[in-house]
């Protein structure tokens, strides 16, 4: 990052105009300043002056400067290498008002990338006035940026001490030059890993979620096998790979000084690869000096960001055209053989290296990530797996709090002693979906982790709880953990996101009024957000709003007619408001639309049995079954519908089924005993 002039800019600003996705646009110069006129956030255009150029190879981007302190990201951008315009998200019509369009949120270098180019950086945001006063100490990346501040260190070795012999490791400085792997990584990973930050003021540690909360390989930025689909920067995949597990840093690569790789071609890999086992038609089965024998178009495959940056997986697995064959997943051979299907590739690996596959932690966390009712035994699976990557054994964590089954809170309880941070955290965050009977006390020890995240996540679930049900060793832990969970969530205002988040907080807390600010402040930021809407739906019906509640509900429905929950949500309104034919029409839409939720069909079920239409509500409990057949409600709404139409027989055999999954709920003896099961 660097203020724009006639050395540092090096697009085209000579009176040039370019199109792209409905928008006309043009580059010149006024005096020494630069200017794009182009579509600002009421879908005029306007001219904008360039206060800053953002990067140099291969693309180069631009700043403006925005009331509030704000500065945003145009989508048009300079190709260095092909000395031409292009646009971000080429083929995307994005609306002037949305949150992706270069005005929004999304495009803001305060909050998006100041962090990651400049030293020292605090993005001073106050949430009340909405403003920013971003500062930093050096506005490019510098030395301090890995090595932390340097006037100790010159103090330092400018002492009689450090003259003497008296010498201290590091000498005050961060990363030095023989540093372990993690806290090499530790380093990289804040700028080439997607994370939170937890706070401005960071805690001087070498457990990287002291201070952020790094994303996982889960299925909304990875294909379901872990590998990466959008950006990831490095790290995530990193963790999963077996380079990471044997010790390797990045230094042993990558000079971290010039970015630039130590070695050329497979020169890199075959400094720990033995080049005549792996750098030989023998193992590649291609010629040599051809695509298909370089180690990274196997290994590494790269795509394409940000419009022409090309990033290489960092995940370093062996290509599965099978797992491809199956499950849709990606795979590095496909990348050449465009011409070929995945069942012949697959058979193309299975004639070199033999039919049987060496087990990969994908083999469980692709069916595992598909959250039905084989997922629960691979993602267990992977948790009690030694050698399953502690990334991957926190995404599995992750997706078993949607599988809320005695057997997957006994597994998530496990995790809560796991040595990495981050297994501890996601399982935590899992065990909101769970009632807190079933882990109050494996989890008040964790108010006083030893990591910050950890300590957060837990507060978190407790908030909701009575003081008296907190232990009373963990009281005051409890307190201090809550006070760093309201920080956090403060800090993460100045994004939509983390403005719902807060909004969250305040629901669970019963403070409507601040719940309602922070939920309208994020739909400002970002309109399309169901997830916001739908809980702002909620706390209007909490409050006895109900107009206000449908108003959110049609906002959502606006935004996306497929969404069941927005139909279930609204049939339950519709409900409570006596508005019964649209209630039932709306419980249809949901169940139209495939919905897996086992309340659809037991309140849908209920409402039809109310109205005397005991085939229709037969039917729907049938389905609500067939899609979730451990879940009791169905089976007992369904031995009351068999009830009213004098169906003994039905009735009886629904009820055996129940008594088979509940046995002991108190609420169904009478049922049991009635029907003489």
């Amino acid at each position: 990052m660097l203020p724009a002039n006639d050395s540092t800019v090096k697009g085209d600003f000579n009176n040039v105009t370019f199109t792209a996705d409905g928008i006309t646009s043009k580059f010149y110069k006024k005096g020494s300043k630069f200017f794009i006129n182009t579509e600002g956030d009421d879908g005029k255009n306007h001219d904008f002056e360039v206060k800053y150029i953002f990067g140099y190879q291969p693309l180069q981007q631009y700043l403006v400067h925005f009331p509030g302190g704000r500065m945003q990201v145009p989508r048009l951008s300079w190709d260095v290498n092909q000395k031409k315009w292009f646009n971000q998200y080429s083929g995307q019509k994005i609306a002037s008002h949305d949150w992706f369009h270069w005005t929004g949120n999304s495009q803001n270098w305060n909050t998006m990338c100041a962090s990651c180019h400049s030293t020292n950086l605090h993005k001073n945001y106050d949430t009340k006035t909405d403003t920013y006063k971003t500062s930093y100490s050096i506005i490019n990346v510098s030395c301090e940026s890995c090595h932390g501040a340097g006037q100790k260190h010159l103090g330092y070795v400018k002492s009689a001490d450090y003259k003497s012999g008296d010498k201290i490791t590091g000498s005050f400085l961060k990363l030095g030059k023989k540093s372990g792997q993690l806290e090499q990584i530790n380093t990289c990973a804040p700028c080439h890993a997607r994370v939170s930050e937890i706070s401005p003021k960071h805690i001087d540690s070498k457990e990287i979620m002291d201070n952020y909360i790094p994303q996982i390989p889960d299925t909304e930025n990875f294909h379901a096998d872990g590998q990466v689909d959008d950006e990831d920067y490095i790290y995530t995949s990193f963790l999963q790979s077996k380079m990471f597990s044997k010790g390797v840093k990045c230094s042993n690569c990558h000079n971290p000084h010039s970015t630039k790789l130590k070695h050329t071609g497979n020169q890199t890999c075959v400094q720990c690869h033995v080049a005549n086992k792996y750098d030989t038609p023998k193992h590649t089965f291609h010629p040599l000096g051809s695509k298909g024998a370089s180690c990274i178009n196997c290994h590494m495959p790269g795509k394409l960001y940000m419009g022409n940056d090309l990033r290489h997986d960092h995940s370093f697995r062996v290509p599965r055209p099978d797992l491809s064959a199956k499950y849709g997943t990606p795979n590095a051979c496909s990348n050449c053989h465009k011409d070929q299907s995945e069942k012949a590739l697959a058979n193309a690996v299975i004639k070199w290296y033999g039919p049987n596959r060496k087990h990969h932690f994908a083999d469980d966390l692709i069916p595992g990530s598909q959250l039905d009712a084989k997922s629960e035994a691979h993602l267990a699976r992977l948790i009690n797996t030694k050698t399953t990557p502690e990334i991957i054994k926190a995404t599995a964590a992750f997706y078993l709090g949607s599988i809320t089954t005695p057997t997957s809170l006994a597994t998530l309880l496990s995790c809560l002693n796991d040595k990495d941070a981050q297994v501890r955290y996601r399982a935590l965050r899992s065990l909101s979906n769970f009632p807190p009977n079933g882990w109050i006390d494996n989890v008040a020890p964790l108010v006083s982790d030893k990591v910050r995240a950890v300590r957060i996540a837990a507060a978190d679930l407790f908030i909701t709880l009575p003081k008296d049900q907190i232990p009373s060793q963990y009281a005051s832990a409890f307190d201090a953990a809550h006070i760093e969970l309201q920080k956090y969530l403060h800090y993460q205002t100045d994004f939509s996101t983390g403005n719902i988040m807060l909004a969250d907080y305040y629901l669970k807390m019963q403070d409507y009024t601040n719940a309602e600010l922070f939920y309208l402040k994020g739909l400002r930021k970002d309109s399309q957000m169901n997830y916001a809407l739908l809980n702002l739906s909620t706390l209007y019906n909490t409050v006895g709003k109900n107009d206000a509640a449908l108003k959110m509900l049609q906002r959502a429905l606006k935004n996306d007619a497929t969404n069941e929950r927005i139909y279930y949500n609204m049939a339950l309104l519709y409900n409570e408001m006596n508005d019964k034919p649209a209630a039932e029409k709306s419980f249809a839409k949901a169940v139209d639309l495939k919905s897996q939720n086992p309340r659809v069909y037991y309140n849908y079920g209920l409402m039809l049995n109310a109205n005397k239409k005991f085939k229709e509500a037969e039917g729907i409990l049938q389905k609500g079954i067939a899609i979730n057949p451990s879940t009791p409600d169905l089976y007992y709404a369904l031995t009351f519908v068999y009830i009213q139409t004098g169906n003994k027989t039905k009735a009886q055999q629904t009820a055996f089924q129940l008594k088979q999954l509940d046995p002991n709920n108190p609420n169904y003896q009478e049922l049991f005993k009635n029907l003489g099961v």
